[in-house]
């Protein structure tokens, strides 16, 4: 009975889906689809390597089912383009790189709608420009005829100037295998094998200049008794896990000038990722790290951007040479995790910006001698995931093993400073008290709200004006907009007229003349437009 009477509820079932089922039958398509854009506008990219994706998003208006006989580029299989419908990858003429090109007979029901992803990758050399740019247009195709519909594709082709690590075939395993950087990494006379992907500069290489963009794979390295020279606005653009290395006896000079118009800063040099797309503009971690190993010297930057990298400046030993780095006049934002990080080394830095940093924006560790003048060290990173403040200072290091070394922090000196952030402490001093620590603030304008913290003793006492004279605590310098890296005070901040004369530093970041009453920071103040406040 039971038996009989499941077979009889199956075929009531398929009876009554048989008649609820409607035959889909589809109808050409009549020309009237709707798009998302009329004009797919894929940004800026290198020659020779591949966009971001963008979308583009179809729609059926009618009540009907459609088919589209053709969804092709106007070039056809030579377009530079290639794309995927709903998953598809269209019709082969035999070879893989045709796929993506032609779609026949795309089936669409009524009131339905589909996405087409959409890529590039061009070959400069195969288009004809009078510069080192090209503009790159196409359309998408769909139907033909009196029912043709268009979409643009329009792309910005950039030249470049690429270096890169060799790469060869294991005659033994058939593995590729890239070239890595071979230097004396820990100082005692003995070239050590790295696992850094990348080569040293050749002689030709060691001048950047302004006439191509730059684009680093893997680590470019200086050599012993090398110099790289960067020219004025020069453009230097590292892919992921890439990076600029000087080893012992090399030296940097980046030799950016002031510049005119400050969206186009034609005199800076700027570092920062291969993503030329606005959605990476700003994206932290791109890259990793200039970085000057112990033994390079005379290390200079001038006017220069450094943004969006792991740690942008990594400075290594050599203490005692006042020439190791100096660093003027200089901003670096957007760092996964330091912006620089000093380890018993010796920095010198004159107006110079940095902000939002994954863990610290200047940490001078393991000691070592700093002096900073006029610079605005911040940090408006999200404070539910950086742990540091904007600033640390440290004498000790500890090793993988837990065993504690000490060495002297000679000096850390402070002058005209904003030290501030979205925390309540931006600073922390961090001292190991069998070995020197000494550090002192002038003049600064600093965030260091203590109340329920543990931090006290002889260096947190504030009312020493041996180590912190004429010093501004926990007054806001009220930056014009500090999430988006604008950190120029108005009249009136805090920080306005409360510096002292040092130096010869007669000029801010911006090349704006200073006062006989010098601003705190960076940037001398500057009336904020009312579309800014």
């Amino acid at each position: 009975m039971k038996r009989i009477l499941y077979f009889t509820l199956s075929l009531i079932i398929l009876i009554c889906w048989s008649s609820c089922r409607k035959d889909f039958n589809f109808s050409p398509s009549s020309g009237n689809l709707r798009f998302s854009k009329d004009t797919v506008y894929l940004d800026t990219v290198f020659t020779n390597i591949g966009s971001s994706t963008y979308n583009l998003k179809v729609y059926n208006q009618s009540n009907e089912d459609i088919v589209i006989p053709s969804i092709r580029f106007t070039k056809g299989y030579d377009s530079y383009y290639r794309m995927t419908i709903d998953g598809m990858t269209g019709i082969s003429n035999g070879t893989n790189e045709s796929f993506g090109k032609v779609f026949e007979n795309v089936e669409m029901l009524a009131k339905d709608s589909m996405y087409i992803f959409i890529e590039t990758t061009i070959d400069i050399e195969e288009l004809t420009s009078d510069d080192n740019q090209f503009l790159q247009t196409d359309a998408i195709e769909f139907d033909a005829g009196s029912n043709l519909q268009k979409v643009d594709l329009i792309t910005l082709v950039k030249d470049a100037v690429f270096i890169y690590p060799q790469k060869y075939t294991d005659d033994q395993t058939g593995e590729t295998i890239t070239e890595t950087l071979t230097f004396d990494i820990d100082g005692d006379g003995v070239a050590d094998e790295t696992t850094l992907q990348g080569r040293f500069l050749e002689d030709n290489e060691l001048n950047f200049t302004n006439e191509k963009p730059y684009v680093i794979y893997g680590y470019a390295a200086v050599n012993d008794g090398k110099t790289l020279t960067i020219d004025p606005g020069a453009r230097v653009h590292f892919h992921a896990d890439s990076g600029l290395l000087v080893t012992e006896g090399g030296s940097l000079q980046v030799n950016g000038t002031p510049s005119t118009d400050a969206e186009l800063m034609e005199g800076e040099v700027i570092f920062e990722g291969d993503r030329l797309e606005p959605l990476f503009q700003d994206n932290p971690g791109q890259w990793q790290a200039i970085w000057l190993l112990t033994g390079s010297t005379n290390n200079t930057i001038n006017h220069a951007t450094i943004k969006n990298a792991t740690a942008a400046l990594v400075v290594d030993g050599n203490m005692n040479d006042t020439e190791k780095l100096r660093i003027t006049n200089s901003q670096i934002y957007n760092s996964s995790h330091y912006g620089i990080l000093g380890r018993a080394t010796s920095i010198n830095a004159e107006n110079i910006v940095i902000n939002n940093s994954g863990q610290i924006s200047f940490a001078g560790t393991y000691g070592g001698n700093y002096n900073l003048v006029h610079s605005t060290i911040v940090n408006y990173w999200n404070t539910s995931f950086r742990q540091y403040p904007s600033v640390l200072l440290n004498n000790f290091f500890v090793d993988t093993d837990n065993n504690t070394f000490t060495n002297a922090l000679e000096s850390a000196n402070f002058t005209n400073c904003i030290i501030y952030g979205n925390d309540n402490l931006e600073f922390l001093l961090d001292d190991d008290s069998n070995d020197q620590f000494n550090f002192k603030f002038t003049n600064c304008l600093v965030r260091f709200n203590n109340s329920g913290s543990n931090l006290t003793g002889e260096n947190y006492d504030f009312n020493d004006t041996n180590i912190y004279e004429q010093v501004i605590f926990n007054e806001d310098p009220q930056f014009l907009d500090p999430f988006a890296n604008k950190l120029q005070i108005p009249d009136n901040s805090p920080a306005d007229g409360q510096g002292i004369v040092f130096g010869d530093l007669n000029s801010d970041i911006l090349n704006t003349p200073r006062s006989g009453t010098p601003d705190i920071g960076a940037y001398e103040s500057i009336v904020f437009d009312d579309d800014e406040d």
